[in-house]
C-alpha cells in the first residue's frame, strides 16, 4: 500500500508551479531539453535541472541522452493521466463568482483538436470516441474498455494490426488496450490506451493531423478533413 508520505511527495512535487509547467509541456509526448523545458516555466537552466533531477528521482520523468544533450520526457502514460487528471480538477476549482476569462486563438485550438499525452483529445478526440462506440468497434463500462470484432476489422482498414500493439499473447505491456480517458476540456471521454496512441499516431503519419508550433494544439489538414468525413462521419 502507498504511505501517505509517498501521496503527499508526489503531490508536492507536481504542486511547484515551475515543475507543473514543465510537466504541462511534456504533455504533448515530445522530449524536450531542460533549456527548452525552462523557457516554459519562465526560469534559468540551472533551476529547471535542478527541478527536473526532483522529478526524475521520483520516476515522473525519464531522462535520454542523444550525443550532447539530455532529453526529458514523462515516464509513463500513467503519469500523464494524472496530470490531466490534475488539469481537469483545476479547471473546475474557479470560484462560482469569478468572470471566466476571454480566450484566444489558442485556446480554441486547444479545446478543438490536442494531444493528451500520446492519444487524441479535445472536440476531436471525443467525435472520433463517439463514432467508434456508435459503430460498436470499441465499448466502455466502469472505467475499462475493449476492442470488438468489429473495431478489430475498422482499426485493420485503417492500417492497425492488434497484433502489432503487443495483444497477440507474445508481447505483454501494463498498459491497457482501450480505455476511456475524461477530456478535461469537453468532460466526456475520449479513446486512450494503446488503440488511442496508435489512431493518433497514424492520423499523424497520415497528414490528417498536424501539430501547431510547440503547443500540444493539433490543426486538421484538408486531407484530414475529407478522411475524417470519409471514415467517421465528422465534420471538423
Amino acid at each position: 500500500m502507498v504511505s501517505t508520505n509517498r501521496i503527499a511527495e508526489v503531490a508536492t512535487l507536481v504542486g511547484e508551479p515551475a515543475r507543473a509547467a514543465m510537466l504541462s509541456a511534456l504533455m504533448d509526448g515530445r522530449a524536450l531539453t531542460a533549456t527548452e523545458l525552462a523557457g516554459v516555466a519562465g526560469i534559468t537552466p540551472q533551476t529547471a535541472s535542478g527541478h527536473l533531477a526532483q522529478l526524475a528521482d521520483a520516476r515522473l520523468i525519464l531522462v535520454e541522452r542523444q550525443g550532447r544533450h539530455r532529453y526529458h520526457r514523462l515516464a509513463t502514460p500513467d503519469v500523464a493521466r494524472m496530470i490531466e487528471t490534475v488539469m481537469q480538477v483545476a479547471s473546475a476549482m474557479a470560484p462560482p463568482s469569478r468572470a471566466l476569462p476571454a480566450v484566444g486563438p489558442r485556446d480554441a485550438a486547444m479545446r478543438r483538436a490536442r494531444l493528451c499525452y500520446d492519444h487524441l483529445a479535445g472536440e476531436l478526440g471525443v467525435a472520433v470516441t463517439d463514432a467508434l462506440l456508435e459503430r460498436g468497434a470499441v465499448e466502455f463500462e466502469d472505467g475499462a474498455g475493449i476492442v470488438t470484432d468489429a473495431g478489430t476489422a475498422l482499426l485493420r482498414d485503417l492500417g492497425i494490426a492488434l497484433d502489432d500493439l503487443g495483444d497477440d499473447g507474445r508481447r505483454r505491456s501494463s498498459r491497457p488496450l482501450c480505455r476511456p480517458c475524461l477530456d478535461w476540456s469537453e468532460r466526456r471521454p475520449h479513446l486512450a490506451g494503446r488503440i488511442g496512441a496508435a489512431l493518433c499516431a497514424r492520423f499523424l503519419e497520415q497528414d490528417f493531423l498536424r501539430r501547431i508550433g510547440n503547443s500540444r494544439a493539433l490543426s486538421v489538414t484538408p486531407k484530414g478533413q475529407g478522411a475524417l468525413r470519409e471514415l467517421f462521419g465528422i465534420q471538423m
